[in-house]
């Protein structure tokens, strides 16, 4: 239960971040956007009738919260000591990840490669993320 709720910790610092970001920094990375594009392919192919862009929002932001939460639990497998090390890890990988395999995976590079700034931004946020649950992890062991 420690690492879940640390998942969901540093999920909820990311989806923060991000959702904060794009009303206010031009080349902010578009996290929700990824969401809705996979969302919308994946219905449009078992052909079921995509929901309006408002509701595929909501939709792709559960769906963030839900993976990165699950993601970022896994450093619960971390050995005592090293949290922090984990969720850098972890963090890195996701922001790598989201700059590097959104394209062959067809779901675009602008949210994430649109310019060095959005790149960067991208790979820095996962890795804030993964801190968050990193820190927030050693906290609740020590309770």
């Amino acid at each position: 239960m420690q690492a879940l709720a640390s998942g969901v910790i540093g999920a909820g610092v990311l989806t923060a971040l991000h959702e904060t970001a794009r009303h206010y920094i031009d080349d902010a990375p578009r996290a929700d956007v990824l969401g809705m594009r996979a969302i919308r392919n994946t219905l449009t192919k078992i052909d079921v009738a995509t929901p309006s862009d408002e509701e595929l929002h909501d939709w792709a932001l559960g769906g963030d919260l839900v993976s990165n939460a699950l993601y970022y639990s896994l450093v619960g497998l971390a050995k005592p000591r090293y949290e922090l090390l984990a969720g850098t890890a972890l963090g890195l990988a996701a922001g790598i990840g989201a700059v590097g395999l959104t394209g062959p995976l067809g779901l675009g590079t602008a949210p994430t490669q649109r310019t060095a700034s959005t790149a960067a931004m991208t790979i820095s946020w996962y890795v804030i993320g993964g801190l968050a649950a990193a820190g927030a992890y050693a906290l609740l062991k020590r309770r």
